[in-house]
């Protein structure tokens, strides 16, 4: 035995639901050939028992196949110091990171918010995804002027559009110009798992995910099939978007997502001519609401035009004007995000409490309870 012929067997040996080895996922980190006798070290992203059993059967078979005797494996799982809304379980393993973007209701601004999020993160130099999961509303590609762009068919995988620094997919740029789609809460289930499994998303820092308004099925999966790292709520200051804009932040803390912020839209009007500031829907109303959910305001941003031009030309402010107001309280934000995603993966957040099913949801078309595992 030697360390190609070592290489040459682990390059056969696939991650668990997916048709990428684990020596190009970079998840071997040590070789040690002694004669006959080999040890392999590997690290991967999921804590759950079944990927690491799978592993441990599938690199034993192809070293012996190889003429391995006697074989010594190693697999490191991430630490879990805290209870994640998918108890270990990660089908996009090479996604460092999961901020899901949420709201009680539309029309608050949440894929502005996503798509201003994203790009500030891409901006600060990480390597980001964005993931339209408005499955019934996909409005990103436009908003990064992509929506003429098809994207590219590798084999059975889809690469997703590049703009602005970013990887994005959407249902929107799969789908005809203004087609509607009419799908059953099992289609939308398996779409959001092919989104995280099915695209040849790069090692990605962060994968923003853009959610259809309130807590249905599309939450529930995302939250079900990868560690979400991270929730974000976006709301206007009105009373009625701020009882849903409750009910997101809710869902976060029952699915055991750590909450980040809240971002406060529409917050106020100023003036182009007179510089003065009109609260139109009120404003600073969602600070009870950070106190109840022990979180904070992440941004707050007054209604502006250029915010609006900037979404319907495929032209976003924080990287079109990054100069302006608007955009530097959005890159204030992703470096607040930032912050805190690394707080909680250095620290975790401890947490006893099972996850608890929602009454009267039901997560697939198969009948797995919003707290079980689903079958579909």
């Amino acid at each position: 035995m030697n360390e190609e012929l070592v290489k040459s067997a682990l390059s056969k040996v696939l991650y668990p639901g997916f048709q990428k080895d684990i020596l190009s996922f970079g998840f071997v980190d040590k070789i040690e050939v002694d004669g006959s006798n080999v040890t392999v070290e590997v690290t991967i992203t999921s804590s759950a028992s079944e990927v690491e059993e799978e592993l441990r059967r599938n690199i034993d078979l192809e070293l012996s196949r190889a003429g391995a005797e006697k074989i010594f494996i190693k697999i490191n799982k991430p630490a879990m110091p805290r209870e994640t809304s998918s108890r270990g379980k990660n089908i996009a393993p090479n996604v460092k990171n999961f901020v899901m973007v949420s709201s009680g209701k539309g029309g608050v601004g949440k894929s502005t918010t996503s798509v201003n999020l994203a790009v500030a993160l891409a901006m600060k130099g990480k390597k980001v995804g964005l993931l339209d999961a408005d499955i019934y509303g996909p409005n990103i590609p436009r908003m990064l002027g992509v929506e003429n762009i098809k994207p590219e068919v590798i084999g059975n995988k889809v690469k997703p559009i590049e703009a602005y620094g970013l990887e994005m997919i959407s249902m929107g740029s799969l789908m005809g110009q203004g087609e509607a789609l009419l799908w059953r809460g099992s289609l939308i289930i398996k779409a959001i798992q092919q989104f995280l499994t099915d695209i040849l998303w790069s090692d990605l820092d962060v994968l923003v995910i853009d959610m259809p308004p309130g807590t249905g099925d599309a939450q529930l999966t995302l939250a079900q099939s990868v560690p979400v790292t991270a929730g974000v709520t976006v709301t206007t200051p009105q009373t009625v978007a701020l009882d849903d804009a409750d009910r997101s932040l809710a869902m976060f803390k029952k699915l055991h997502i750590p909450i980040v912020g809240i971002v406060e839209n529409m917050s106020g009007f100023i003036c182009p001519e007179s510089g003065k500031e009109y609260d139109i829907f009120g404003k600073n109303t969602t600070d009870e609401l950070a106190k109840k959910y022990d979180t904070f305001i992440l941004a707050d941003l007054p209604i502006d035009p250029t915010i609006r031009l900037g979404g319907d030309s495929g032209s976003p402010i924080t990287y079109a004007k990054p100069d302006s107001e608007i955009a530097k309280r959005y890159l204030k934000s992703a470096e607040i995000l930032w912050g805190e995603i690394e707080r909680i993966n250095e620290q975790g957040i401890a947490s006893n409490e099972a996850i608890q099913p929602t009454s009267g949801v039901s997560a697939c078309s198969t009948g797995g309870s919003s707290g079980g595992s689903c079958s579909c």
